[in-house]
């Protein structure tokens, strides 16, 4: 683990907060727009400009990922728009797990990818706890003993901006972060707090565990 790993995962700069949360939003916002330049021409979605504090830019930008979202659904129908929305979404979850991966030095173990998706979720304001499965539980083993975990997300900022399709497509971006982040590891949501469970809830297991296109 690198000290830089170490040190952001317990206390990240604001300035370091919303940088990431401003190409969060441009990459996602990109990849529904490209979406819906491709399934549904014509369809424009006015932009909501980031600014301001970080909790008013991740409402700015929830509510232009939920805008797109809502126009994919009117032209294409709820099931397709999600089925296409998540394959969309999960190579943009990857892409940014990846760039994490190398800008903060995260290695294979698991502690690392721990560290690192606290870090990646805190841009979002998303909290989460981990409860670990199998002999290796409470400790930070490598992924190739580590036989999985369950990911519980107490607090998302996210979840007050979000419809249930919107959460659905964008759950797949964060899904394709873990995958970025380790490429031993998947990540798939079994309940989502949007759907009116009290606490998301996802797995985490070893390689080909995670939702691509789901």
């Amino acid at each position: 683990m690198t000290v830089k790993l170490r040190l952001l995962s317990i206390w990240t700069p604001r300035r370091i907060l919303i940088r990431e949360l401003d190409r969060v939003a441009a990459l996602t916002t990109g990849a529904l727009d490209g979406l819906l330049r491709e399934r549904a021409p014509g369809r424009r979605v006015a932009d909501i400009p980031l600014g301001g504090s970080l909790e008013e830019r991740r409402a700015a930008m929830a509510a232009n990922q939920r805008a797109r979202v809502a126009a994919l659904v009117e032209a294409l129908g709820a099931e397709e728009a999600v089925r296409a929305g998540r394959e969309a979404l999960f190579p943009v979850g990857e892409r940014l797990g990846r760039e994490a991966r190398g800008r903060l030095g995260v290695g294979d173990g698991f502690g690392d990818l721990v560290r690192a998706a606290k870090v990646l979720y805190r841009v979002l304001g998303i909290n989460f706890d981990i409860a670990r499965e199998g002999p290796g539980a409470g400790t930070e083993s490598e992924p190739e003993s580590e036989p999985g975990a369950t990911l519980l997300v107490d607090r998302c900022a996210l979840s007050e901006h979000y419809t249930r399709e919107a959460c659905l497509i964008l759950s797949a971006a964060d899904e394709g972060v873990v995958r970025g982040l380790n490429p031993a590891m998947g990540m798939e949501f079994r309940e989502r707090i949007t759907e009116g469970a009290p606490k998301c809830v996802a797995q985490l297991r070893l390689s080909g565990g995670g939702g691509e296109g789901r």
